[in-house]
């Protein structure tokens, strides 16, 4: 399946889950490198803040879901913990700097034992998903009962004024940006894929719905991204 182009409608069911594998398989080379740039190296501070967040002690096991090429994985080493990197797209994890342990897997099929893991952080990855309950259900098997989930993905401020610098941003000059570095048709998809997420309410009542208490959801750098933690 080919990754969608921007005349196209977003793909769903099965269709979707073979577009996002070819979508990472086509922009790992230079995965890393249009994030810092289309960020301004935000994405390094709002990963630092989701593993503040998860708030697990130093040497914890932690399952990082959609790895990608291990950004997650490296600053989980660095606070001492102990991750394992999961992945769909085979050419994510080629490209993959980490030391971390990675395994090419589907996050909805874990091959992991009831309660095998400390913690689970996820950066950037709900809105690939087909559908999100079986998801959520599937982190609760895998965390251990008093752990610790913390997800971070893209959002949309409610400010006006935000969101409209905002909507020219991701809608005209990420993709820009995106097509001169890698390829055009992914990060025109990606801004678009916003619109598979439900709305923060709704997400933290489907995390809820899965088996977890303390749900949070906060809404960083005004909006830009938004974060979700909870306790198993």
């Amino acid at each position: 399946m080919a990754i969608p182009t921007r005349d196209q409608p977003l793909p769903t069911g099965d269709d979707k889950v073979a577009s996002v594998r070819t979508m990472f398989d086509t922009i790992a080379p230079r995965y890393d490198m249009v994030n810092r740039i289309m960020t301004f190296g935000l994405d390094v501070r709002w990963r630092n803040r989701t593993i503040k967040d998860l708030g697990l002690p130093t040497g914890s096991v932690i399952a990082d879901l959609a790895c990608g090429t291990g950004d997650f994985c490296r600053t989980l080493e660095a606070r001492g913990h102990s991750p394992i990197g999961f992945d769909l797209a085979f050419g994510m994890l080629a490209h993959a700097r980490t030391e971390a342990p990675l395994v090419h897997a589907d996050a909805l099929r874990l091959p992991l034992d009831d309660g095998a893991v400390d913690g689970i952080t996820c950066g950037f990855a709900l809105r690939n998903f087909v559908e999100l309950e079986p998801f959520f259900a599937e982190l609760a098997r895998v965390t251990r009962p008093g752990g610790r989930i913390a997800l971070l993905d893209v959002s949309r401020p409610k400010s006006k004024f935000l969101r409209f610098g905002y909507d020219i941003y991701f809608g005209k000059i990420v993709p820009l940006i995106g097509g001169l570095l890698s390829n055009a048709d992914a990060y025109h998809y990606l801004p678009r894929s916003l619109s598979y997420l439900p709305e923060p309410d709704i997400l933290s009542q489907q995390v809820s719905a899965a088996g977890f208490s303390t749900v949070e959801h906060h809404q960083l750098n005004g909006g830009l991204v938004q974060l979700i933690t909870a306790t198993r």
